[in-house]
């Protein structure tokens, strides 16, 4: 799990983060990345569903 504030996805307005999830897939078994952006308030949420 990463969790990271990129400078160029901040705005004037927003603050947004991009986080980088390690899933397994269910089909080879193989470990693939899932990246987001979100709202730092989303986060937890997004780490914590499967």
């Amino acid at each position: 799990m990463a969790k990271k504030t990129v400078a160029s996805l901040q705005t004037s307005s927003k603050r947004l983060t991009k986080a980088i999830k390690m899933v397994k897939s269910p089909k080879t078994g193989a470990y693939m990345f899932v990246e987001s952006i979100m709202a730092p308030e989303m986060v937890n949420d997004f780490f914590n569903q499967k």
